[in-house]
């Protein structure tokens, strides 16, 4: 996700744009801005319940584009839920390349350098259509109505929560209920600690401005890890038997973790791959179809290493780590259940035009 913090960089002399980002601020603890535009698409836009001053938009097949890029973990999780609910005819996707500039995210991998629905070289050009002076970063995952060229929300965890509950007219026959209501309580506090210490905890390590404040961040990043590998240690999911949503919010900072986050952000009292626990669920749900198959590992460090440039002055991105490890067995259906409940289906085959690049992932293509 592209942080607020990038908008303050200056221009170069020569009109272009450095990807160096000014995410660590010296003397101080990283605080995500986490102001979106909280409009909502949703099944019933006369009965939406909404935050103040934000506005619903009708849910229709075709209408909207996500544009989410893989290397982002937020943008990441839509990636997941649209696949494991079968939304691709509903919602396309853009996917923009994984390093960005002080501007925003680029549609650097197609041709001529254009999103070929919106038609656009930048995000950033969709959220000026709606708000020609937005202060804050321009961040994926976002929704852009694609009539208009104007961005509709960028409230990730809003948008997947929708995809779930306001999108079912749309779901692929055998779509997995990822928000079932006797667990909604819980899974609420869950998500909301998993957020706090672990989803947002490496970046506080990462982007720490002192020695106490990065401190204090790891500390409260291991407490939340060690809870989570000992929740895992009596059940196959963070909820029990099946997935869940929580499952896909804790799963895209894994799929990041050795990769990026124990070196670059500093969160190094160990690999996930030393976590018994956590190392094996995280593997059940790669090898899942919808999780591992969205999952770009070349463009995830390219994105850290290259942007972070405060953290990173030289922009080298790692060789490693060795990937194969990702489709070992897991040994999870040792403590039973299932990836989904009864009368719930895989995922079918990625459509080819969405197929991460064969050379960025252990998955067989």
């Amino acid at each position: 996700m592209l942080d607020s913090t990038t908008q303050n960089m200056e221009q170069a002399e020569d009109g272009r744009y450095s990807t160096a980002g000014a995410y660590v601020h010296k003397g101080e603890e990283y605080n995500r801005d986490t102001t979106y535009i909280e409009d909502r698409i949703v099944a019933d836009p006369e009965h939406a319940e909404l935050a103040e001053g934000a506005r619903a938009w009708p849910v229709e097949a075709g209408r909207y584009r996500l544009v989410a890029a893989r290397a982002c973990p937020w943008a990441n999780r839509t990636l997941i839920v649209r696949r494991l609910l079968g939304l691709e005819d509903a919602i396309s996707v853009g996917l923009p390349g994984p390093t960005h500039d002080s501007r925003s995210w680029r549609f650097d991998l197609d041709p001529d350098g254009r999103d070929p629905v919106l038609g656009t070289e930048r995000l950033q050009e969709n959220y000026f259509k709606r708000f020609p002076d937005y202060p804050r970063g321009i961040t994926v995952p976002a929704i852009v109505d694609i009539p208009t060229g104007q961005v509709v929300t960028n409230n990730f965890p809003q948008i997947t929560e929708d995809f779930s509950t306001e999108w079912k007219q749309f779901h692929r026959e055998g779509a997995p209920d990822l928000w079932p209501e006797e667990l909604v309580p819980e899974m609420r506090e869950v998500m909301h600690r998993i957020y706090t210490e672990i989803n947002n905890g490496v970046y506080r390590c990462g982007f720490a401005g002192s020695q106490e404040a990065y401190e204090s961040a790891y500390e409260r990043l291991w407490t939340a890890m060690d809870w989570v590998e000992e929740r895992l240690s009596g059940q196959r999911y963070l909820m029990g038997d099946h997935i869940t949503e929580a499952d896909v919010r804790l799963f895209t900072t894994l799929a990041r973790f050795d990769p990026v986050y124990v070196s670059h952000f500093k969160a190094s009292r160990n690999k996930l791959t030393e976590m018994p626990n956590l190392w094996g669920y995280a593997r059940d749900l790669f090898q899942t179809p919808g999780f591992g198959d969205t999952v770009d590992f070349q463009q995830i460090k390219e994105h850290y290493f290259v942007v972070h440039r405060d953290i990173n002055p030289s922009g080298i991105v790692p060789l490693g780590p060795s990937l194969e490890n990702w489709t070992s067995p897991h040994g999870r259906e040792s403590l039973g259940g299932s990836p989904f409940a009864p009368g719930a289906t895989a995922s079918g085959p990625v459509r080819d035009d969405e197929r991460v690049d064969p050379d960025h992932t252990p998955l067989a293509s």
